[in-house]
Order: C-alpha cells, then sequence, then structure tokens
C-alpha cells in the first residue's frame, strides 16, 4: 500500500495522486470543482517565503491554494 500524506507536506517539484479530498463539504466541493478530483496529479511549484500560500500544478494549469486547503487534500506517490 502506497503511503498518503496530504498536499502541504509535499516538498518543492514534488508530485502526488490525490486519493480524497476531506474536510468540510464547501471547501472540499470548491477544490474539486477546481480539478483536485480523485487520481489526478499534482505537483508543488512554489511555496511563498513564508509557507502561504503554495502554488501547485494540476491539469495543465496553475493554482495558488491555502496551506490550509492544501492539508485537505491527501496524496499518494504517483
Amino acid at each position: 500500500m502506497t503511503p498518503v500524506m496530504t498536499l502541504d507536506a509535499l516538498a518543492i517539484g514534488t508530485a502526488g495522486r490525490v486519493e480524497r479530498v476531506r474536510g468540510n463539504r464547501a471547501v472540499a466541493q470548491r477544490l474539486q470543482e477546481m480539478g483536485l478530483t480523485t487520481g489526478v496529479v499534482v505537483k508543488i511549484v512554489r511555496v511563498a517565503p513564508l509557507g502561504d500560500p503554495l502554488e501547485v500544478e494540476v491539469r495543465g494549469y496553475r493554482l495558488s491554494l491555502r496551506k490550509e486547503e492544501a492539508a485537505v487534500v491527501e496524496v499518494s506517490a504517483p
């Protein structure tokens, strides 16, 4: 079984496959509408100097997420 971690724990340049989006329904739905659905590969592009927000690449575009939003996205190795 592949270890699961949250998106905010990935290092810059690392990719992961979305396993699950948890959290309250409104946040989970919003993240899924932005393309973070089960099975999609997401890559950490860069992190702001103070650690928030994170810039991720998903489905060919870049998206900025707050660290608290990234913490509800569970990922595994691609």
